[in-house]
């Protein structure tokens, strides 16, 4: 195979988030992979889900909750039949009416190499190799933590702000988020992702569940810091449509405010929406925002076509692609393009 030239080398992609959000990100990069257009990928995936299988292992031992680490692993898996069947032993979860219902094989997998490895670490290291995986996946931090959210609207005064501790509760509440953080409030990082981001050509922020997934990474003081110092380009990857609960009501340029809010020097080289999903409004909306940041607006066909509001992998992939490689935009100074 001839050798990429240096202007069109392979690229080192980090990607954080969490839960479904992550999932499509990570599926659609991994194709970029088997094409060599990315040849070092990291997930770096949020650590602070209480609800479900995760939520009952981390109650019952003081582990990180496996749950977001368990579908970044799965979505990393190769395209063949080693990787298409182990993505689905994972993901397999319990039935029946005992203990077990409800349990995720992958989740008890990870929990079982943490408890004889010691090391969080090099566990997922161990799950990723056993899986084939097309990239590594790194826990935000190395501690468990729980996200806590100040909302307006809970209580007979709509003005007033009460406190929602735990991920569920989060993405979950009826009220108005104005803002989130952790507890504890500066988790320890592992290394090893401070220097992929560090490495990175390109970093991917999005979508997903926005306070309660791509949000908490930027709670993260030694993470936030290594996001405002890197040099790779960070993009923001934009949901199809608002979440009820915790983003009930909001606009696309909404997620980009509340993201500078929470990481004000954040430096975001792109926006990526999908084109079809926009009113006129919302579109104008977008590039008036992003021209006065200074932040390129790449509009493409990632959505589903089935028309559900979900981030469709293979679009997704060749969007990302056009990104990396400049045709989905005009340069990271306020200029605007649509995907070809």
């Amino acid at each position: 195979m001839t050798p990429l030239a240096p202007a069109d080398r392979a690229q080192a992609v980090v990607a954080l988030g969490g839960g479904h959000g992550l999932h499509a990100t990570l599926t659609a990069l991994r194709m970029l992979v088997d094409d060599l257009t990315v040849d070092d990928l990291t997930a770096i995936v949020t650590v602070a889900d209480n609800g479900g299988s995760s939520g009952r292992l981390r109650q019952q031992f003081p582990v990180l909750p496996p749950g977001d680490l368990r579908m970044a692993l799965a979505a990393l898996c190769g395209s063949d039949d080693w990787g298409d069947t182990w993505a689905r032993v994972l993901q397999h979860r319990f039935a029946g009416d005992g203990e077990m219902n409800g349990h995720v094989v992958g989740n008890l997998l990870i929990v079982g190499l943490w408890e004889l490895l010691g090391d969080p670490v090099d566990a997922l290291d161990w799950v990723g190799r056993l899986l084939g995986c097309k990239g590594r996946v790194l826990p935000m931090a190395l501690t468990p933590m729980d996200i806590t959210a100040q909302v307006r609207g809970l209580g007979p005064d709509p003005d007033a702000l009460t406190t929602v501790r735990g991920q569920v509760e989060v993405a979950t509440t009826e009220g108005q988020i104005t803002a989130i953080d952790l507890l504890p409030p500066d988790p320890p990082v592992s290394p090893v992702a401070l220097e992929k981001i560090e490495e990175a050509d390109w970093v991917f922020l999005g979508p997903g569940s926005w306070f309660s997934s791509v949000l908490p990474h930027l709670r993260v003081t030694a993470l936030r810091e290594a996001l405002g110092a890197t040099e790779g380009r960070v993009v923001v990857v934009l949901n199809l449509a608002a979440q009820p609960g915790e983003t009930h009501g909001f606009e696309p340029v909404d997620h980009l405010r509340v993201l500078r809010e929470h990481a004000p020097d954040l430096q975001v080289h792109s926006v990526l929406a999908d084109r079809h999903n926009l009113t006129p409004r919302q579109r104008t909306d977008l590039e008036v925002l992003c021209a006065a940041a200074g932040i390129r607006l790449v509009l493409d066909d990632i959505a589903h076509p089935d028309g559900s509001p979900r981030h469709d992998p293979v679009r997704l992939a060749a969007a990302i692609a056009r990104v990396m490689d400049g045709t989905g935009g005009g340069g990271p100074h306020g200029a605007f393009a649509e995907g070809r």
